[in-house]
């Protein structure tokens, strides 16, 4: 074994001697591909190594769960981030953002329905044309509209219609639908079925750069309470997050990270976590503050949120930052990988 990698399993070895009795952990959790950090922190013990037991319940969407989470049914929840995420800071519930999920290069993009693709060129184009998006006040929503400000236009310009990611290829299927924001893997599908073509990149077009769109939030009555705990947590789950990115780059750990996520069943079809490129998310659990903040002043232009928060409530990076400075400094172990992100 190399110095470098003897010095960082004693890293871990060091920071995760388990506690004789195990805590359980609730985690509400919208299934993703980025689920698998979760999955395999799970499945390699990193969780029970610090005494944690985790229990994981499946949401339709984090915005779902907000009050669950304020209530401390569940302690820490997974998803994007909503609307109703600074709604609830403005009634002062007791959560925060703690971790990121899903970060810059998204690899989301608003598609085009294939028969209009010689007569819509450009954004402003759009106007008055009917676009999907997966809910209301969804961060896809708000990715939408600022696809649409580079254009000069507002979501008063066109009609939105709602419709969940699955049922997209029917939508455009049927011409029920001009546009809509896609994510991986209904990107690929939609663009594969000739249903649709890619028409606008996130990545390319938002700003301010890197974006965050899913993250960790954590019930802060809880997190103070169980201080101990809540670090022991999140070193856990920033190891399974390396591993994620590990796995993103084509490392060792990739084949079992694939077989967790059909497993669980959040992709049933392996062949797409083969073919095409996954969310990226960073490897030491940053969030791009800048991005939050962006997507907390939209959400307030648009009247989706009344009083916006300040930055020190939006987000509390303190228990991941403990737990990065716990940890070995993160380095790709594949290091022909050219994929940006996960880094």
């Amino acid at each position: 074994m190399r110095p470098a990698l003897m010095i960082a399993f004693a890293t871990v070895l060091t920071v995760t001697a388990a506690p004789a009795q195990e805590v359980t952990v609730r985690v509400g959790n919208a299934p993703s591909i980025a689920s698998g950090a979760l999955l395999i922190a799970i499945e390699r013990g990193y969780f029970r190594e610090v005494g944690i037991k985790v229990v994981i319940d499946p949401l339709d969407s984090a915005a779902n769960a907000i009050a669950l989470l304020a209530q401390n049914q569940y302690q820490v929840i997974e998803g994007g981030i909503a609307a109703g995420y600074f709604n609830a800071l403005e009634r002062n519930l007791p959560i925060t953002v703690a971790m990121s999920r899903v970060s810059t290069p998204l690899g989301h993009n608003m598609m085009l329905r294939a028969d209009l693709k010689d007569q819509i060129k450009d954004i402003k184009q759009l106007k008055g044309r009917v676009i999907a998006t997966n809910g209301p006040g969804s961060v896809s929503t708000y990715e939408i509209g600022k696809m649409l400000e580079t254009a000069g236009l507002t979501m008063a310009d066109v009609d939105v219609k709602l419709i969940p990611f699955a049922q997209y290829a029917i939508a455009f299927r049927n011409k029920a639908i001009d546009a809509a924001l896609a994510i991986h893997p209904f990107t690929s599908q939609l663009r594969d079925l000739d249903l649709a073509v890619l028409f606008a990149d996130s990545d390319a077009l938002i700003e301010p750069r890197p974006i965050t769109i899913s993250v960790n939030m954590i019930n802060t009555d809880w997190a103070r309470r169980n201080p101990a705990v809540a670090r022991n947590f999140y070193l856990a789950a920033l190891r399974g997050a390396r591993d994620y990115c590990q796995a993103y780059h084509g490392g060792a750990v990739r084949k079992d990270m694939i077989d967790l996520l059909v497993k669980s069943g959040t992709e049933r079809r392996p062949e797409m976590l083969h073919q095409y490129t996954w969310p990226a998310r960073d490897p030491n659990g940053r969030v791009a503050v800048a991005s939050m903040l962006d997507m907390q002043a939209w959400y307030v232009r648009n009247k989706f949120v009344g009083t916006p928060a300040p930055a020190a409530r939006v987000l509390d990076l303190s228990h991941i930052e403990a737990a990065a400075e716990r940890l070995a400094p993160f380095v790709v172990e594949n290091a022909g990988s050219k994929l940006p992100g996960c880094r």
